[in-house]
Parts: C-alpha cells; sequence; structure tokens
C-alpha cells in the first residue's frame, strides 16, 4: 500500500463521517419533538460513560468524551433554533432538496428513503412540512406521489416550478479520460442519454441522483462519474466536469409542499381531486362548472385508482376565499364523487 492508497481510504472514511455526523445532528434535532426540554443531564451522563468504555485502541477515552461533548454541545444549540423540519425523498443534494431550499431556506432539511416515508412523518407531526414532486415536463406525472396525493390529509401549501440542471460530477483529480461508467437515478439518464451516448459512458441506475453523488464520494470507485445536481458537488466535495448536460433545457419539475393544516396566506391556486368513473358525462360536468363560472384551469390529469375509475386531478386560478372560487368549490362538490380540495397556496417559478 502506498501513500496516495492511504489518503485516499482517508478521504473515504472522512466523507462518511460527516455524513454521519449530519445524520446525527437530524436525529438529536428530531428528539426535541419527543421532551419536554433541551437538556437532559441523566442521558448526556450516560452516553458519555458509553463513549468512554467503548475507547479502546488508539482512541483515548478522554479524547473520544472531548468530541462527543463537543457534537452534544452542537446538538443542543441547533435544538434551541427551533427550526422548522421540511421531509423529502432522496439523499441531502436531491432536486427536492434543491427545491425545498429555495422556498423555505431557513428550515432544517430532513431525507427520507421513499415518498410514502415523507407523507407519514408529516401526518404524524415527526416533520412539520414535506416536499415531494409531482410532474415533470419530460417525464410527465410522478405516478407514486399522485397515488399517495389521492388519499391524504395533508395540505398543500405551497408549489414551486423549476427548472432541472444536471452536471457530471466525479471525485476530485480523477482522470477525465478514463470514465467509463455514469451513475444516476433511471430519469436522469433517461434525459441525459445523448450526452452519455456521446461521452461513450455505460449509464448505471441508482435508486436517487445524490444517492449515486454520495456513494461516489464515500467510496471513490475509479472510472465512475455521477449525474446530480450542482449542489451535491459542494455538499460531498466532488468536481464538476461539466454542467447542463440534459438533452432538453426544457427540463422542469413542478413541487408541491405539504403540512397538516391549510397555509394562513391567501393563495392564488388552488388544487383539488376527485374521481370519475364511466358514467357519460361525469367529467364534463364538473369542467363546465369551473367554464360558467370563469375560472382558469391550468392543469387536468388523471392517475388509475381503482379498476373502472380514475381520479382526476385539477388546478385552477384563485383563492378558496374568493366568493366566487368558493361558490364553483361548492358546486362541484356536489356534482363530482369524492371532490376534496388539496389546498390553495401560492406558486414561485424559477
Amino acid at each position: 500500500m502506498k501513500l496516495d492508497d492511504l489518503r485516499l481510504d482517508i478521504d473515504k472514511i472522512d466523507a462518511k463521517i460527516l455524513s454521519l455526523l449530519n445524520e446525527r445532528m437530524e436525529k438529536a434535532m428530531l428528539t426535541k419533538k419527543f421532551k419536554t426540554g433541551i437538556v437532559d443531564k441523566s442521558r448526556e451522563d450516560a452516553v458519555l460513560d458509553k463513549i468512554r468504555r467503548s475507547s479502546h485502541c488508539l482512541v483515548e477515552p478522554k479524547f473520544s468524551v472531548d468530541i462527543y461533548s463537543f457534537i452534544m454541545s452542537e446538538s443542543k444549540r441547533l435544538q434551541s433554533m427551533n427550526f422548522k423540519t421540511l421531509g423529502f425523498q432522496g439523499e441531502h443534494g436531491a432536486y427536492s432538496e434543491v427545491a425545498a431550499r429555495a422556498l423555505m431556506p431557513q428550515s432544517a432539511m430532513m431525507p427520507c428513503r421513499e415518498f410514502s416515508d415523507v407523507f407519514e412523518s408529516v401526518a404524524s407531526g415527526l416533520f412539520d412540512y414535506g416536499i415531494v414532486p409531482v410532474e415533470n415536463t419530460l417525464g410527465g406525472l410522478v405516478g407514486p406521489v399522485n397515488s399517495i396525493l389521492i388519499y391524504t390529509n395533508l395540505k398543500i401549501i405551497a408549489a414551486i416550478d423549476m427548472p432541472v440542471k444536471h452536471s457530471l460530477l466525479c471525485v476530485p483529480g480523477a482522470d477525465h479520460r478514463e470514465l467509463r461508467h455514469v451513475w444516476s437515478h433511471s430519469q436522469a439518464l433517461a434525459q441525459c442519454r445523448n450526452f452519455i451516448a456521446r461521452n461513450n459512458l455505460e449509464p448505471v441506475q441508482y435508486y436517487d441522483t445524490a444517492g449515486a453523488a454520495k456513494a461516489i464520494a464515500e467510496t471513490r470507485p475509479k472510472g465512475v462519474a455521477a449525474i446530480a445536481s450542482k449542489f451535491c458537488a459542494d455538499l460531498y466535495g466532488l468536481e464538476i466536469i461539466k454542467e447542463d448536460i440534459q438533452d432538453s433545457v426544457n427540463n422542469r419539475t413542478r413541487f408541491f409542499v405539504l403540512a397538516l393544516e391549510d397555509s394562513a396566506e391567501d393563495g392564488d391556486k388552488c388544487s383539488a381531486v376527485f374521481t370519475a368513473g364511466d358514467k357519460a358525462g361525469s367529467l364534463f360536468s364538473v369542467l363546465k362548472v369551473f367554464a360558467d363560472a370563469s375560472i382558469n384551469l391550468t392543469r387536468i390529469e388523471s392517475v388509475p385508482d381503482t379498476p373502472g375509475k380514475y381520479a382526476i386531478f385539477i388546478d385552477f386560478e384563485g383563492s378558496s376565499r374568493n366568493a366566487k372560487v368558493a361558490e364553483a368549490i361548492k358546486r362541484v362538490s356536489g356534482a363530482a364523487e369524492d371532490f376534496k380540495v388539496l389546498g390553495c397556496y401560492k406558486e414561485t417559478r424559477l
């Protein structure tokens, strides 16, 4: 083993330590939801005692205790900041987090493995908010999210429509000429198909764009790059080989921010869902209500629900606090099956 090999191993370990440290801080912040106060002396003493007894080999007990004392001090500082927590699907650096940071930069971002975890964590009160992608200009509807929206009791309190710009990332110092494989989510790989082909790279599917970037930072595989957000480069200490590698300039994703209660602000757009079966004219009767009221519909999408039935998602301009809109909602509620307003909100376009 040479010096460069040892340093590479150290870089891998450092990346994992930083990732785990951030995760520990996130968990510590969430414990505040279940405590009456920030300071729990008996718990702190128990943790430090365990660390002291577990310190062997090269790590002296005092060194370990000093480190963990500082970590717990920082955990308490973060808890005292009273940050609102916001859940997103994927690893840190995911496009959902990029969107969340544009809307709520002061929130504490919490990664979730699945979309369902985002919904469940907000519904249980563990997270204050959740953010999920609902549609993409190239990939269409995000099926799993829309399927959950049919039945959730959460409310949409904000929306953001933003461009998705992919970057090719690799570990610092890697020889670009030796790149042979590229890791990323299947949708990102499809959106960069021409770039991948031109550069003779072999696409390898990964569960998440940011997850691919994180894995490369932690494992440092040779000849491998990741397609992910530019934010991932800063987050994981990766080098940007090339930006904006997506095949289409019109690659945009729309996200919903979810909460337990409606937004206190007066929105300018509303979202709703209802069921349409095989009864003739059932969809037309609903749309006619909005047409007669001169309310502009901005989205109409259908998602298979149960056999023979579809869930119809609609977005329309206006606020539910407006008398004309409120009256239209009342009329549609009586005409449509399982009609539900998902929320009225303001939408941001970047």
